[in-house]
């Protein structure tokens, strides 16, 4: 049953059926035509010229991350950071005889770092998800054949559910309002959720829709609407309504978007044309976004500074340690007999001074990183 129903109020010669008419000019013409392709069965969303469009499901995922791509996207995050590649660097060099120190003293604090990070990423990312599935799992009156509305999940809608909305509910997709509990087939909603004004708007039905009163009603109501491709547009909508081959134009006054709340109205009944994220408030999302600051990326530049001086100051030290290599074995005479140059290793040798210049680079840019170890750690 539907009960609870209003009675005409005295404000009601105010808001005349005027509200809800609109007229099939400008953009209506459009209907069927590019952008306002969208075809929507009302109270018969199985039927086979409806699962032949194949939209969106209502389940909507807002989580940045899935199971299997969580490790590559949560590393591609951690090394877009330019020290975090440095140090990967010099992880990967000190398992070489090149390294002035051990590899566990260089891979566990990096280890360390990004597996913290990542984990926070982690945790954050399952607070979402915990968030889609209690939205998901919440539960809306729906009509499921001869005129009985039964609770569903929202994350089973379909296009062209007639679904029902109590007061102070949320509305689960984006609905057009066929009736509501006043006669004059009004409601009034609360979009705060979407464009931040407290204020309520007032919506109002279709002349021809405003007589389904009860949960009966709609044991044989049929309709198809014909309306715009899904968008991003809050404040805008065309498309219109056929009742036994009677066409009626809608408008934004009859769109109830999703995650706007019933207020002041004990119920509405509507036909679901967008769902998931087609609707309008999921075409207005974002992803989640990456996390780097203003005062990250200014860090950047600071390390890419340090960086330039450590590479300077290992290029410098090498050409001169090159440089003195070679001369260590002139005309066959040890200058430096202490370092035995006439035994050595290609790690110092007189014979082949540019490699030893080249391998005491690399060294000394490993030795050198307690020049950048400051800074990452600051915005990790």
């Amino acid at each position: 049953m539907g009960g609870g129903r209003r009675k005409k109020q005295h404000f009601g010669r105010i808001h005349a059926f005027s509200c809800g008419k609109a007229s099939f000019n400008g953009e209506h013409s459009r209907i069927g035509g590019p952008g306002f392709s969208r075809v929507v069965y009302c109270n018969d969303p199985d039927c086979l010229e409806a699962t032949a469009h194949s939209y969106e499901s209502n389940y909507v995922r807002t989580t940045k991350y899935r199971l299997a791509t969580f490790l590559p996207k949560a590393l591609f995050e951690q090394f877009r950071r330019v020290a975090n590649i440095y140090f990967l660097i010099c992880a990967i060099l000190s398992f070489t005889p090149l390294s002035p120190y051990s590899a566990v003293s260089n891979v566990v604090p990096l280890v360390v770092v990004i597996g913290v990070t990542m984990g926070k990423e982690a945790v954050e990312d399952w607070r979402r998800k915990r968030q889609d599935i209690e939205m998901n799992n919440r539960k809306v009156r729906v009509h499921h054949g001869d005129g009985v509305f039964e609770y569903t999940k929202w994350r089973d809608l379909k296009v062209g559910d007639i679904v029902k909305v109590e007061k102070d509910e949320y509305f689960p997709a984006d609905l057009i309002l066929l009736s509501s509990s006043y006669d004059e087939a009004l409601c009034y909603v609360e979009t705060t959720n979407l464009d931040g004004e407290t204020n309520l708007k007032l919506k109002q039905a279709l002349e021809a829709t405003s007589n389904l009163h009860e949960d009966s009603s709609f044991d044989n109501f049929k309709g198809v609407i014909r309306c715009e491709d899904p968008n991003a547009n809050l404040y805008s909508f065309v498309g219109s309504l056929e009742i036994e081959e009677q066409p009626y134009p809608l408008t934004p006054q009859q769109l109830l978007l999703r995650d706007s709340k019933l207020r002041n109205t004990d119920f509405v009944y509507g036909v679901v044309i967008f769902t998931g994220h087609d609707t309008k408030v999921m075409q207005n999302s974002t992803a989640p976004p990456s996390k780097r600051s203003k005062v990250e990326k200014r860090m950047d530049k600071i390390i890419y500074f340090l960086f330039f001086l450590l590479v300077l100051m290992s290029f410098v030290g090498a050409t001169v340690f090159g440089v003195t290599t070679r001369k260590d074995l002139e005309n066959g005479r040890m200058i430096r007999w202490y370092l035995r140059p006439d035994d050595t290793t290609v790690y110092y040798d007189p014979t082949k001074a540019p490699v030893a210049a080249i391998l005491q680079f690399l060294t000394a840019i490993m030795l050198y990183s307690y020049l950048l170890i400051p800074y990452p750690c600051m915005y990790q």
